[in-house]
């Protein structure tokens, strides 16, 4: 995957600070594969010539800021041997999130972010706590807080983009 950053040098020109292979890629133990592109650490963000795609980030964005970051879903293992939900969590670095209802799925979880995600390419299902939804390449998906895991049920791997930004409050019930 190739990324380009964009910068201003010291006489206002436009230029590229970094065009190559993101610095900082990790594989989980159930075959995830994320690719952070960059992070902030406040909002608003401020420009920055420091690689910010190589700072180690967790899952989630950090608290004030957000981060961008391709998640790759290899296809699910049919025996179900991805791990149980307290290590899944460990591994991914999130605590569980007080107040949620019990996990259906090992991979369920939770961050304190509100996420936009596309879907890039192939297809998987985003799991809630009692819906479903299936997606393909070109979905948009507005995540508020809510519990959920990603499987990817077809035989060829899903890839997602997603920028989650730092949020506060309960989560949200429609009125």
């Amino acid at each position: 995957m190739r990324r380009v950053v964009t910068v201003h040098d010291c006489e206002g020109t436009a230029g590229v600070a970094f065009d190559g292979d993101p610095p900082h890629v990790t594989t989980r133990r159930t075959g995830v594969t994320r690719t952070v592109l960059w992070s902030t650490d406040a909002t608003p963000a401020t420009f920055s010539a420091r690689d910010r795609g190589a700072l180690p980030v967790a899952p989630t964005a950090p608290a004030g800021g957000s981060v961008f970051h391709i998640v790759e879903l290899p296809p699910a293992d049919p025996a179900g041997a991805a791990a149980d939900e307290h290590g899944v969590l460990a591994e991914m670095g999130l605590p569980p999130l007080p107040g949620r209802r019990p996990p259906r799925h090992p991979l369920m979880h939770a961050t304190q972010s509100l996420d936009y995600a596309i879907v890039l390419e192939g297809e998987c299902d985003m799991l809630l706590d009692d819906v479903d939804v299936h997606l393909r390449a070109g979905d948009a998906i507005v995540q508020q807080g809510t519990n959920h895991a990603w499987v990817n049920r077809g035989n060829r791997p899903c890839r997602i983009a997603f920028v989650m930004i730092d949020a506060t409050g309960a989560p949200v019930v429609p009125e």
